[in-house]
């Protein structure tokens, strides 16, 4: 018979699991700052892509094999690479290296932001949102900063206090965060805002060129364009140096359009009746 799942619960006693993942890959200086910001907040366990994975979505692997290697295990900190995306290690991570369900899924700290329109390409969020899918408390944290050598220290303040906010608190299993912080100085940071998602989006070009043998190919390229002027979204609050706290879900329905439908649909068997 398969195993059941373990439940998440725990003792007062007993330190939370909390898995990590990313989509920048097992080495990079994100996920490296992210598991140095709640290391003291329990059992660490770490399975993130062997190799960059930005973009992937919610891709899972299902035409290859999936590999795992363990890295490393000190300081109840545990590290395992995987072969497949951000999705694949949550899946795997559960399955095949926790044996349970974590108590809290914690995914980034992504280079680069994953506000507005860019929840839906990123491979951070998609980890994240897949933890949700599976009753699993998560988070996605970005830095707005590309650099391989970006400041942290801010990322890891902040991190610190909405991790231990979630663990202390009774959250819904189905939590999702979109967490994205300001690049600069720690000092110049604000705060954090509860914010909605902003309608903004890429205006995108693709550059044409020729290889050396005459062949053509594409480079994708674009601006990002925010069209909502509102105050309440998650662009505003980072134009603004603060910290931006989207809550996010994975139930696609459009409740409105379904209430003005239903109202049609009624109308039209009235009619009909």
């Amino acid at each position: 018979m398969p195993k059941k799942p373990i439940s998440p619960k725990r003792s007062r006693t007993t330190k939370p699991v909390i898995l990590i993942t990313n989509d920048d890959g097992v080495t990079a200086p994100g996920i490296k700052n992210l598991v140095e910001a709640v290391k003291h907040l329990g059992k660490i366990v770490v399975v993130a892509p062997d190799k960059p994975q930005s973009g992937m979505g919610h891709a899972i692997t299902i035409g290859q094999p999936l590999r795992l290697h363990k890295l490393s295990e000190e300081d109840n900190v545990e590290i395992w690479s995987c072969t497949g995306t951000p999705v694949d290690c949550v899946k795997l991570a559960v399955d095949k290296v926790l044996h349970r369900k974590p108590d809290i899924c914690l995914s980034g700290i992504n280079h680069g932001a994953n506000h507005s329109i860019n929840v839906i390409y990123s491979g951070t969020m998609s980890a994240a949102v897949e933890a949700a899918i599976e009753s699993i408390p998560s988070v996605g944290f970005s830095l707005l900063d590309f650099s391989i050598d970006a400041d942290f220290t801010g990322a890891r303040k902040f991190v610190r206090i909405i991790v231990e906010k979630m663990l202390a608190s009774k959250l819904d299993k189905h939590t999702v965060l979109n967490v994205n912080i300001p690049a600069g100085p720690v000092e110049l940071l604000k705060g954090y805002k509860i914010c909605k998602q902003a309608y903004a989006k890429y205006v995108e070009d693709f550059i044409e060129r020729k290889d050396p043998h005459g062949r053509h190919y594409y480079w994708l390229t674009g601006e990002f364009v925010n069209f909502d002027k509102a105050r309440d979204t998650d662009v505003w609050a980072l134009a603004h140096n603060y910290v931006s706290v989207v809550p996010v879900q994975f139930d696609l329905t459009n409740y409105k359009l379904k209430a003005e439908l239903e109202k049609l649909a009624f109308m039209i068997f009235k009619k009909t009746a």
